[in-house]
């Protein structure tokens, strides 16, 4: 059973201010709905993001609320706008819209490389080998990711990524040996942005530190919006906010980041996985001399 489609993160933001101002107004749901001419089921379910608040809406509610923010009847607008990437046509299950609010993200990636440190081929791979896709929407779903990829580059809204990814994702095969060798090098690029830090947990060291799946951590710039724990599955995704769990997610995370190599160490680690492992191959012909074979694509 699928889990139901989760109110965009602007919608909800904006429905927990309103009702923070009707709890501050000390009105019930039950005393406030019919001054706003909603049901208290209606009410409820703007106040939960389920329903799209308009700008009248918002003007009434302070009025009646007697607070006035300018600043609502801009978030009103932005949360009626649809979400940047339903025009590629992405059925998103959650992750995407919170991404795009979020200043930091933290991530554990165990079996595979942290989507916004991906090349196209290497994603283009993994999508090619994932769910069912038309060639229309696995070319969507790959732009969808390097526009998210931006972010990390950005002077106007930068996204800050700690990224805490297990040696076997680097081992991991995805795309053939030139795609990965190319992974490996974009790896070690990003590694230097000042928005990222890599850091990776060896073979030999860490293995018992590995948690049961991957997972990520979401700040935002709004003190008022809790951290964020999203963990996906083959089902859906949660996104969990309830403080004990998140703290206990976050636990994890900074017991992993301090078993894990350090920054440097870790793009030592990549530098020489990726001449040992997906570097070029030495190939004798039975007449002529060995020659380095760069054109191997499935090993």
């Amino acid at each position: 059973m699928t889990e139901p489609a989760r109110p965009i993160f602007v919608r909800r933001k904006l429905g927990a201010k309103l009702r923070r101002l009707r709890e501050r107004a000390e009105l019930t749901l039950a005393d406030a709905a019919p001054r706003l001419d909603r049901t208290k089921s209606a009410l409820h379910r703007v106040e939960t993001g389920e329903t799209k608040a308009d700008v009248h809406l918002v003007r009434t509610m302070m009025d009646i609320y007697d607070c006035f923010d300018p600043n609502l009847l801009d978030e009103a607008r932005h949360a009626l706008k649809p979400p940047w990437y339903r025009a590629y046509g992405v059925k998103d299950k959650g992750y995407v819209d919170v991404e795009t609010e979020a200043e930091e993200v933290n991530q554990v990636q165990l079996v595979g490389i942290p989507g916004l440190l991906q090349t196209k081929a290497y994603t283009r791979a993994l999508f090619h080998v994932g769910r069912s896709r038309s060639p229309e929407e696995l070319d969507c779903d790959v732009k969808v990711r390097g526009i998210r990829q931006l972010r990390l580059t950005s002077e106007e809204r930068p996204l800050q990524l700690v990224a805490v990814v297990h040696e076997a994702a680097l081992r991991r095969v995805v795309g053939g040996r030139r795609v990965m060798r190319e992974q490996m090098r974009h790896l070690v690029k990003a590694a230097a942005l000042p928005t990222v830090t890599l850091q990776v947990i060896p073979l030999d060291e860490g293995s018992y530190m590995v948690p049961y799946g991957p997972f990520n951590l979401l700040r935002f710039p709004d003190p008022e919006d809790p951290e964020l724990l999203y963990i996906e599955h083959p089902g859906g995704a949660h996104h969990i906010e309830e403080a004990p769990k998140v703290r206990e997610g976050r636990l994890v995370f900074d017991q992993l980041r301090i078993h894990a190599l350090s920054p440097t160490d870790s793009v030592a680690l990549i530098e020489r996985l990726a001449t040992e492992l997906y570097g070029p191959r030495q190939v004798r012909h039975a007449r002529g001399p060995l020659r380095t074979d760069l054109a191997e694509e499935h090993l």
